[in-house]
């Protein structure tokens, strides 16, 4: 009798495997379900308070976050059963008010604002619980609440005024973002033209009150100059809160590596975000040769708003605008890890804060499918921890410790 030797062979490495492989061997998926289970996201930046105030003007009587419709929903990104569905553990919420308001407005908007979400808190008890502190957000985790934290995007909010800046921390405001789209009397944004090649003497001043009470400064928005100064002179680490990596996408919304290289140093972390033109390079592309086709079209049709919106939108039937996707997002997680390091990554979706985003990343419910691509990268179940709130815990307490100083 001839033994077929090769058929022996291949039946014993086959065995061999699957003895060394366990037969419930996780998914991607289930790994990352399993890590956010123990240590879910805490995320930068909401918007969905800014949806309240515009879709229901901040009445909470017309509306109801344990379930939104789905029209509703397509706006803010965000319902109780999305949040629980996306494993969100602790949340920034927002509390923006525009720019472009003069400041005595701005300053009273952002009150009405911290309003919202303190009523939001108030009315669903059973899921949100306020927060203010790195202790006061791991307790309220750990009874499955969702720590429910105050984040202030824009300095037009202290309508330069110290004194306001104070206040705004009295009522919760728990971090900062130093500019919004416009360039402050204070700090330059990123998206505005400069006027102090950073920060001004007075914003020196404001990064040094935030320090003193243990606000966070959030440097998403702000320009390049304005990050360097911060970190030249700040006491005590950062927040990029949504903003992704420059060199993946050259949008001046993102960090470029000469920063992100200082953030080990600092202690500070980006929270990737899912803005699409942030996201996408070809996304970024395509906006910008929009905008240049809008402003000829401007010039070309002056007086014929008809005439310059049927030339825009022809150039967009001829060119179809290019998608963001889950994959993207993963990409400047990947970049950010290898110029800053695993200990300097967050997360910051801005839901509810943009018309679109990325396809795989479509609401709050979604947080897990953006881990499991992780696992498929390698990242391992401590880099997913650090990545979904050790991170962002660590942060805040580094800026409640510089000011025990």
């Amino acid at each position: 009798m001839t033994l077929n030797l090769t058929r022996i062979v291949t039946v014993s490495a086959l065995a061999f495997i699957a003895a060394a492989v366990p037969a419930s061997a996780a998914t991607p998926e289930e790994t990352a379900r399993e890590v956010l289970s123990k240590t879910p996201v805490i995320d930068g930046h909401n918007d969905t308070p800014h949806q309240i105030a515009e879709l229901f003007d901040r009445d909470f009587s017309k509306f109801d976050l344990k379930g939104l419709s789905p029209d509703i929903l397509a706006k803010t990104h965000t319902d109780i059963p999305t949040l629980r569905a996306g494993y969100l553990g602790g949340q920034f919420w927002s509390v923006y008010v525009d720019a472009a308001l003069p400041k005595h407005e701005a300053v009273t908007r952002t009150v009405e604002q911290i309003d919202v979400v303190r009523q939001m808190i108030a009315r669903y008890p059973d899921v949100f619980v306020y927060a203010d502190t790195a202790a006061t957000a791991e307790a309220a985790m750990k009874r499955g609440k969702i720590a429910s934290l105050i984040g202030m995007e824009g300095g037009h909010s202290i309508g330069s005024s110290l004194e306001i800046l104070r206040q705004m921390h009295a009522l919760g405001a728990r971090y900062m973002t130093i500019t919004h789209s416009l360039t402050t009397d204070w700090a330059d944004s990123a998206t505005d033209a400069p006027k102090h090649d950073g920060l001004s003497p007075f914003g020196f001043e404001v990064i040094a009150e935030m320090n003193r009470l243990g606000m966070i400064v959030d440097l998403s928005h702000v320009s390049e100059a304005t990050m360097h100064d911060v970190l030249d002179k700040g006491k005590a680490p950062v927040l990029f809160t949504h903003s992704n990596a420059r060199a993946v996408t050259p949008h001046p919304r993102n960090v470029p590596d000469s920063v992100l290289k200082r953030l080990p140093q600092n202690g500070g972390v980006v929270m990737v975000t899912f803005v699409p033109g942030f996201t996408s390079p070809e996304r970024r592309q395509w906006e910008y040769e929009r905008s240049a086709v809008a402003g000829r079209a401007k010039i070309e049709f002056t007086g014929n708003p008809a005439g310059e919106k049927a030339a825009v939108d022809a150039w967009i039937a001829a060119h179809p605008q290019p998608k963001a996707t889950l994959v993207q997002v993963a990409d400047h997680i990947d970049h950010i890890r290898k110029v800053a390091g695993i200990d300097h990554i967050g997360i910051g979706g801005d839901f509810g804060g943009v018309d679109e985003l990325p396809v795989g990343l479509e609401n709050v419910a979604t947080y897990p499918a953006l881990f499991a691509e992780l696992v498929r990268r390698g990242y391992s179940k401590t880099d997913l921890a650090k990545i979904a709130q050790v991170n962002a815990l660590r942060v805040m307490r580094g800026v409640e410790a510089a000011a025990e100083k």
